[in-house]
């Protein structure tokens, strides 16, 4: 499917593929189709009792019969307002239901996609997809489709009115309606573009918007206030004239559609008046209908263009949220076995890998961490440590060689039960604006409050949690930002603890906490990887020295594998240069 849909009108295609999530609200979907074929007999019978009104009771002065007729025609106004008022209702009603369902649809295809997805889109590009282009869509219900039908339904039951009761007269309306179909038409095409580029721009001003202030720390502490206002400045002027071509486009349709309106009823009052005058016909109650009529048919093909652009803005919405779920990158969850609780054997065998497929990022590495055993990883920013946590979750997938778990191919687990045995903790922590209990078991009904408890006493950090405001119940907002850099990696530490992995891996970062932080961190790791196969991405040389086996990466290579002590006898060894760069001086400082 293609991103823009400039090229056509209307694409019935993607309306036939939109109309299929109507299918659960038949019934609801029968009843407004119902109500829109009321609402258009109930309008027209008003201009018809008007008529009669005017030429049987008022000119013949007949109090009775016109008091009769006034109430017919109120009772008949109660039934039109009834019937609009369910019309409006239910469409709307149904509407909301449809994106209801096309929104969980969407999240959850989300959440199935692969990494790599995520690294190339704009997180507020997916916001404004999932958001407001769908509510685009509940407006095709609400304000587009229906009303459209039920304004084309009061066009056609007006249009046999006027036949019926005086065909000359008709053909003065009939003969202006091909010039407002013909400028309806335009007006259509016109606005598809404009509103094609009034959603680039929302989207493009929501994408900076999010990005910026996400990143407000940055913008900041750099300066750059100046330069991002301006840039958005930019932004927000195209998002302003991509609108203002669509209030253009619509101020110019609104005053042909009036002009032409009042051009027909000059022409019906003169007409009508001129044959009364010439040849003595009681026409007074025909051109009171008839100048009803023409409004009834005049005004509802104004409402068809503008709920059609209704229509088009939602399909144009539809088109960019099936791009969505049309795409095809989903994690391959083809394992059949349920990976229970682990030893903990890992294999990692001749595994080659790149994020880009001509740039491999992995030449080739083997390493094995028996049951128990921590492997601490070290090497230069960019040496590829990170990619082999990515990888052992599954996050990417390898291009060569196996990556074995307990003697398995971790291909062969289903993805959930897999990573449901290995808990990360991350360098970069994520706290969702929530309280400490819930992101430490990211509302997991199996982990107990007892449970989570007795986890932050055993880790050593329950007396910090208890020392906050409500304590567990404690909300620390968007991002974590109510907490220090050490406290988050402390939830972090009993995030993972509590779900009671097989397999742990940790990139441990302390640089930037406080020393109290620090000590408790370390109790932390020592406490959640005992007894656990390990992976530590070190960053100290505690963590370092307690390792079983320590893998020293180069630029995709495992270059040297061993105890630190084994390690440090190597003459000129890549792990030695290191020790005596990085980590000499803070063994020298403790």
């Amino acid at each position: 499917m293609s991103k823009d849909t400039t090229g056509k009108s209307f694409d019935l295609k993607l309306f036939n593929r939109l109309m299929r999530y109507t299918r659960p609200y038949r019934m609801t979907f029968l009843g407004v189709g119902i109500t829109a074929i009321l609402l258009s007999l109930f309008s027209s019978v008003r201009p018809i009792l008007l008529k009669y009104t005017v030429d049987d009771y008022i000119l013949k002065k007949d109090s009775e019969g016109l008091l009769f007729f006034v109430l017919l025609m109120s009772l008949t106004l109660l039934l039109e307002v009834v019937s609009q008022l369910l019309f409006i209702y239910y469409a709307s009603w149904l509407g909301q239901s449809v994106i209801k369902d096309l929104r969980e649809k969407l999240f959850r295809h989300m959440l199935n996609f692969r990494m790599k997805y995520f690294d190339s889109s704009s997180v507020g590009v997916l916001v404004t997809r999932t958001v407001s282009d769908i509510e685009r869509i509940a407006a095709i219900f609400s304000d587009g489709l229906f009303m459209i039908v039920s304004d084309l339904l009061k066009m056609l039951v007006v249009a046999g009115v006027m036949i019926a009761f005086d065909w000359q007269m008709s053909l003065i309306i009939f003969a202006i309606l091909p010039l407002m179909l013909y400028a309806t038409r335009l007006f259509q095409k016109a606005m598809k573009k404009a509103f094609v580029e009034v959603r680039k721009q929302v989207s493009n001003l929501n994408s900076f918007a999010q990005e910026r202030l996400s990143g407000m720390k940055i913008v900041q502490l750099f300066v750059r206030e100046k330069e991002e206002y301006e840039r958005f400045k930019e932004i927000n002027d195209l998002h302003r004239k991509a609108w203002i071509n669509t209030v253009w486009y619509n101020s110019i349709f609104i005053a042909v559609v009036e002009l032409m309106s009042a051009v027909t009823t000059g022409l019906i009052v003169w007409y009508g008046g001129l044959r009364a005058v010439m040849d003595g016909a009681n026409d007074l109650g025909n051109i009171f209908m008839f100048i009803m009529l023409s409004q009834m048919i005049f005004r509802p093909l104004r409402q068809i263009a503008d709920k059609f652009n209704t229509l088009q803005m939602g399909m144009v919405a539809a088109n960019r949220v099936f791009d969505i779920l049309d795409t095809d990158i989903k994690i391959e969850n083809n394992g059949t076995i349920e990976a229970g609780h682990l030893k903990g054997d890992l294999v990692f065998d001749k595994v080659h890998f790149g994020y880009l497929e001509d740039e491999e990022v992995l030449h080739g590495i083997s390493f094995e961490a028996k049951p128990g055993e921590t492997i601490a990883i070290v090497g230069a920013t960019g040496a590829g440590k990170s990619t082999i946590i990515n990888l052992l979750n599954r996050f990417y997938d390898i291009q060569s060689g196996t990556i074995r778990i307990d003697g398995v191919n971790i291909m062969d687990y289903t993805v959930s039960s897999l990573r449901s045995q290995i808990a990360i903790v991350l360098q970069d922590v994520f706290l969702f604006a929530d309280t400490i209990h819930n992101n430490i078991t990211l509302n997991n009904p199996d982990i107990t409050d007892e449970e989570v408890v007795e986890a932050a006493k055993a880790i050593g950090i329950y007396d910090f949690i208890a020392s906050l405001p409500g304590g567990f119940d404690y909300n620390v907002k968007e991002r974590g930002s109510m907490l220090s850099s050490g406290q988050r990696q402390l939830i972090a530490f009993l995030r993972a603890y509590v779900s009671n992995p097989s397999i742990l891996v940790l990139d441990e970062a302390t640089s930037s906490v406080d020393t109290y932080s620090e000590q408790l961190i370390q109790r932390a790791t020592d406490k959640v990887t005992e007894g656990r196969t390990s992976i530590v991405i070190a960053h100290r040389l505690a963590t370092v020295k307690k390792a079983d086996k320590i893998l020293v990466m180069d630029s995709g290579n495992i270059v040297e594998s061993g105890t630190h002590e084994e390690l440090l006898n190597k003459e000129d060894g890549y792990y030695r240069n290191l020790y005596e760069v990085q980590f000499m001086a803070e063994e020298e400082a403790v």
